[in-house]
């Protein structure tokens, strides 16, 4: 098949005061267009997949597509080698990398984005599994992959979820802006996008833009964090020079 990357980069799968997956179906069924007919889901990060599994059957039958859950496959190599488009969604994103690891898959999924150029889907933690790597999850480490680099679809960190500071709580631990500056003072750490919950990043090719109905805020190394809008160009956050150099 071929062709660019296509990547939606979904900051939360439920948005507060509705169901799955709804804050952001429009986009998804803009995404995927008509000529995807089935999606490959990867339920990896929750423990019960036959569960995970049924929701998101649910949710994509209902937006017109087919869904097969890589857990159900004998083979989940091949089940990647002829998925139309791929679906990450979120959980432990320790679990998750793990299984990735565990069933051989991170060269398939890279092969099949990055190469012969089909959808991918990540949500919370398949969105920080698609990054270059994992170290600005909010998850606890509860197994250990063989390594925390991940897809690295593109060439810099996302923290999903991304809280701002709330200046009326007592709770005195440290804050999601804080654990990411002390990440970046750690040599060579590339940019961080934080995206708020109802916020997704759309990458076509060489081309980022925030979408969705809240904002994100950029870290860079050595730099103040700067606030962004939906819409916002973040095309420069690809090119990989650019991205550890900022």
């Amino acid at each position: 098949m071929g062709g660019p990357r296509r990547l939606l980069l979904i900051s939360n799968s439920t948005l507060h005061g509705g169901g799955y997956l709804g804050h952001c179906q429009q986009h998804i069924q803009k995404f995927l267009g008509q000529n995807v007919k089935r999606v490959l889901f990867i339920p990896y990060a929750l423990h019960d997949r036959d569960a995970y599994a049924r929701t998101a059957r649910a949710k994509f039958e209902s937006l017109g597509y087919g869904l097969d859950s890589i857990h159900e496959f004998c083979d989940p190599v091949e089940a990647v080698r002829k998925s139309e488009a791929i679906f990450i969604g979120g959980g432990n994103t320790f679990r998750l990398l793990k299984a990735l690891y565990d069933n051989s898959l991170i060269h398939e999924i890279r092969k099949r984005v990055l190469e012969d150029g089909i959808p991918y889907m990540g949500s919370s933690a398949g969105t920080n599994v698609a990054t270059i790597s994992i170290n600005t999850t909010n998850d606890m480490p509860i197994v250990y992959p063989p390594s925390l680099k991940a897809l690295g679809l593109v060439p810099f960190n996302i923290n999903p979820h991304y809280l701002d500071p709330d200046i009326k709580r007592t709770h005195m631990g440290e804050t999601r802006e804080e654990r990411i500056r002390q990440y970046h003072e750690e040599p060579n750490t590339p940019p961080v996008l934080g995206l708020r919950e109802g916020t997704m990043l759309l990458v076509e090719g060489d081309k980022a833009t925030l979408q969705g109905v809240t904002g994100a805020r950029l870290f860079l190394r050595g730099k103040k964090p700067t606030e962004h809008e939906p819409g916002t160009d973040f095309s420069f956050l690809l090119n990989d020079s650019n991205a550890s150099n900022l």
